[in-house]
């Protein structure tokens, strides 16, 4: 053999050696890779998901489980899981441990190369087979309570639909007082299903005032008298039991909130207001501010409101005044304190033959053009204030909001 080939024997001798390490070591690789792996969900007898607690693997099939010699352990997780992988093959007991207690356990056998789903569901029958009396009253008493516990919140699901739905159809409705005859049979519903709750007890009289508003509508268009109309009478009467009802279960509740006892007081005086039951409504005003002295300034201005509607002067005026004290930013109550003085004003000036205005009339209209120079009463105020001989300012612009 030549120098040449010695040398090309040499190579090809050591290059089979690598092949064959290489060989070796990919087979090793493989090798340490093989296995079986175990996974799956554990819940109790209960049917609830087990989240605390372990998995353990063992070859050991006699004695006391205490003594037990453990393979392979997983922990559960938070949705009741585990999995073990390179699991070597052969026959185990895999055991959930909650604690220091084997609460169940399954035997599985496990070839090299298996993926294996090991459910432990104690709810099967074999297992509670194996539960005392006592256990298995303390399951079928926690069953019963978790299925009312669903029917529940199916029902609270279906309530919150309903309220939302509502309270979207009486929004809709209010510009021009549609009838929402079926939004009121749908909380009344909603209030038998759940009696106690104070914001079902509350949208009731919502839904009932809207649709006296739509009845008084329609009555004022066919020239019918609203005091005659039962039906009316009987839904603002209806409303105002409601909100009352509303108000006392919430203030009663584990819970009160101040803000819907205040807002409900509000709406109750409306309702009472359209009673005709005037010193009523201003009570439940008054109550609002009281609950709710954030807000006083607009409660007050409604007490304003109905008594200025009413024609009642002082009583408007008183309510004003207590309103801008509230809320100076509000300008309303000072258009309600201006109607109220200028119909107290009975002087006439020899020399102008203008009506006198009061003190404080003035300053009033000037005061609401200040803040709602382009309000809804401004058009008056510029009138009335010009027949009183007044030069209107016109430099006032709108606030910022």
């Amino acid at each position: 053999m030549n120098l040449f080939s010695r040398t090309r024997h040499a190579v090809t001798k050591a290059a089979l050696g690598l092949a064959a390490a290489a060989m070796l070591f990919s087979f090793s690789t493989a090798h340490a890779q093989a296995g079986a792996t175990i996974h799956g969900l554990v819940n109790d007898a209960t049917g609830t998901i087990v989240k605390q607690g372990e998995v353990r693997l063992t070859t050991d099939h006699g004695g006391e489980v205490k003594d037990f010699k453990w393979t392979y352990t997983a922990p559960l997780d938070n949705n009741g899981q585990y999995s073990i992988t390179g699991i070597k093959p052969g026959d185990y007991t895999a055991f959930v441990f909650q604690g220091t207690v084997a609460a169940d356990y399954q035997s599985v056998t496990l070839k090299d190369g298996d993926n294996k789903t090991v459910n432990f569901d104690m709810t099967r029958e074999e297992y509670m087979k194996t539960l005392s009396p006592e256990r298995l009253k303390e399951v079928e008493a926690f069953k019963a309570k978790n299925a009312a516990a669903q029917q529940s919140n199916k029902v609270v699901a279906n309530l919150n639909a309903t309220l939302t739905k509502v309270r979207a159809d009486l929004a809709a409705a209010a510009k021009n007082r549609d009838d929402v005859s079926q939004d009121v049979t749908d909380m009344k519903s909603a209030v038998a299903a759940k009696p106690d709750e104070s914001i079902l007890v509350i949208e009731l009289g919502n839904a009932e005032q809207a649709q006296g508003d739509h009845l008084l509508k329609a009555d004022k268009a066919a020239g019918k008298v609203p005091q005659s109309d039962d039906d009316l009478k009987q839904l603002y009467a209806d409303a105002g039991a409601a909100y009352q009802k509303g108000i006392d279960l919430n203030a009663a509740s584990k819970k009160p909130d101040a803000h819907l006892q205040a807002s409900a007081s509000n709406q109750l005086g409306n309702a009472l207001a359209k009673e005709g039951k005037l010193d009523d409504s201003a009570a439940a005003f008054e109550k609002a501010a009281t609950v709710d002295p954030t807000n006083a300034g607009m409660y007050y201005n409604n007490e304003a409101a109905i008594f200025f509607n009413a024609g009642q002067s002082d009583r408007s005026l008183a309510a004003a005044e207590k309103a801008i004290a509230a809320d100076p930013k509000r300008p309303d109550p000072y258009f309600i304190k201006g109607q109220a003085l200028l119909s107290k004003a009975t002087e006439v000036d020899p020399k102008t033959g203008m009506i006198k205005a009061l003190p404080g009339t003035i300053e009033a209209y000037e005061k609401y053009l200040e803040l709602a120079p382009d309000g809804p009463q401004a058009p008056t105020v510029q009138d009335i204030l010009k027949g009183l001989g007044q030069k209107v300012e016109t430099k006032y612009k709108a606030g910022k909001k």
